[in-house]
């Protein structure tokens, strides 16, 4: 089956035409397709799982390890920031070097980081484990999406990518699950030496059932400057949004000047710095790191734009949830997990019904109807939040929105995948990986500082009437708001602190409500950027008219 997909305009020297790209992706079919796929979604599931495990443990780890607020962010944040800042450099080494190659050392080095970060004896020590799995999360990522687009097309693509979508969706949700009973049963240690077994597979797969595929140009020269240049800015960015409300803005609490200003600013210009030198590259036919042509393809440029804001919302909500079924509702670590694992049940669902839901309505259509369904979810338990909020009403609409996130996953990724050329995969699914996790660092960094903000700032409003001394108040706030809502089963089982706890657990239900909203709102945006995705054909049409 040749692949139908039509070249971006003003491809850089060194591409190949459609017709070689066709032939060379003909020549590497896998054997044996459908355990090929299993390899890619194993993989993808440990990358995924991993990007959440931590969320439900994350209170059993803050109190382990006696996390800063300030640190129990980047637990997550720094995964993801290593994520975007490498995703564009390692999705073209992947189309230069080849995919196989890059994917099984991503898994190698991700193996390694994981019995580490269970290892870690303080905050500082695990982060800089999760920074080492973000390296190795991030040579699976690009390589496994671009492997698809090469080896899948026509029905098979739809559904290679509805399985691959909900394995995203559903690992997310069933990370919380695993992190939860690891640390309710054993230890949140297991949350990352469980990657061993698996990984291990992972790379037996790799070696039996997955095939070779690059781009089968002979240029293979990597910009390393570029690649410098856009890892420096994503660096910056992020590190600006969630350091912002710890060192300030412009002026730290001691009054002496900020860094996060001067580090915003090198990151902006580090990302101009890489827009133009890219430009320029390509204008001279100098080798670059990404082909800016790509961008006009409309599915490629407005998908990711939705994919960015989808990213936002999604991650945003699942840093704040698990803090509040634990520190605010008393559910144990098992028991959020268990409530999370809906989520996972409908995107899974999902997966089933997307292939033919895509033939009968389009991508689009489907896509759009996904984000519907998430924006549902979210709004449902967002105006339902309270103290004694049934389980069963969380289930459901977890569940809502775990079928809307495995629509729109797997048809938005099929969607920016669909008119890229097979030989320039890598730098396609580098780019919308990293719009994918820089979405998801802001929306940690963003949503989580909003979380944290209105639960300090709500809680001192409610004991200001208490008659309690203000030094006192600003204490046991600080304690709130630094444990992200954690110390507040702590301070419920002390009859002294009692009035602090039940303060804090109102203000935690305001702020999640908050929080949820503003995630919902970002789901709306997504489904109005794809107004501007042009229609798709089925996948079988488009085949036929190759």
């Amino acid at each position: 089956m040749a692949h139908s997909t039509p070249a971006p305009p003003n491809p850089q020297p060194g591409a190949t035409g459609s017709a070689a790209a066709a032939a060379a992706t003909a020549a590497s079919r896998p054997t044996l397709p459908w355990l090929a796929l299993a390899t890619i979604a194993l993989g993808v599931s440990l990358v995924i799982m991993d990007a959440t495990i931590v969320n439900v443990a994350l209170p059993v780890v803050i109190r382990d390890l006696d996390l800063t607020a300030s640190q129990a962010e980047w637990l997550n944040a720094s995964y993801a920031l290593v994520f975007a800042a490498l995703l564009l450099t390692v999705g073209r080494i992947g189309d230069l070097r080849g995919r196989r190659l890059i994917f099984g050392l991503g898994m190698t080095i991700f193996m390694l980081s994981s019995i580490l970060a269970g290892a870690s004896q303080s905050g500082n020590a695990l982060i800089a484990a999760r920074v080492l799995q973000g390296v190795g999360a991030a040579m699976i990522l690009p390589t496994t999406l671009s492997t698809m687009n090469a080896l899948f097309t026509g029905a098979a693509r739809a559904i290679a990518f509805a399985v691959y979508g909900s394995t995203i969706g559903g690992m997310a949700a069933v990370g919380p699950l695993v992190g939860g009973w690891l640390a309710t049963d054993f230890s949140w240690r297991w949350a990352f030496w469980l990657n061993i077994p698996f990984g291990l597979l992972v790379l037996l797969g790799i070696v039996k059932a997955l095939p070779e595929t690059r781009d089968p140009s002979t240029d293979r020269h990597l910009d390393l400057v570029g690649a410098l240049a856009i890892a420096v800015a994503m660096a910056g960015l992020v590190f600006a949004l969630i350091e912002g409300a710890t060192y300030g803005w412009w002026l730290q609490p001691s009054g002496s000047i900020s860094p996060v200003p001067i580090v915003l600013a090198i990151g902006l210009v580090s990302l101009v710095a890489f827009f133009v030198r890219e430009s320029r590259g390509r204008a001279q036919g100098k080798p670059t790191l990404i082909d800016l042509g790509l961008l006009r393809l409309p599915t490629l440029r407005y998908g990711n734009i939705a994919a960015a804001i989808v990213a936002f919302g999604e991650f945003g909500l699942m840093f704040a949830l698990p803090l509040l079924l634990q520190g605010t509702l008393g559910y144990s670590a098992l028991g959020a997990g268990w409530l999370l694992v809906s989520l996972a049940v409908g995107a899974f669902l999902a997966s089933g019904i997307t292939p033919q839901a895509t033939r009968a309505l389009g991508q689009r259509t489907v896509v759009r109807i996904g984000l519907a369904l998430e924006a549902v979810g979210i709004a449902v338990l967002a105006a339902t939040i309270s103290l004694t909020i049934p389980g069963w009403l969380i289930a459901t609409a977890l569940f809502i929105y775990g079928v809307g996130v495995g629509m729109a996953t797997a048809q938005l990724s099929s969607i920016i995948m669909s008119e890229v050329p097979p030989a320039q995969g890598g730098q396609a699914s580098g780019m919308q990986s990293t719009i994918r996790q820089l979405g998801s660092a802001l929306g940690v960094a963003v949503l989580g500082t909003l979380l944290v903000t209105s639960l300090g700032s709500g809680t001192e409003a409610r004991l200001e009437s208490s008659g309690m001394p203000s030094a006192v108040r600003t204490q046991v706030v600080e304690i709130v708001r630094g444990s992200a809502g954690a110390a507040i089963p702590s301070l419920a089982a002390d009859p002294r602190t009692a009035p602090v706890a039940q303060a804090a657990r109102e203000a935690m239900i305001d702020a999640s409500r908050t929080t949820a909203w503003f995630a919902a709102a970002a789901l709306l945006m997504g489904l109005l950027a794809t107004l501007a995705i042009p229609n798709i054909p089925a996948p079988e049409a488009a085949e036929r008219h190759t």
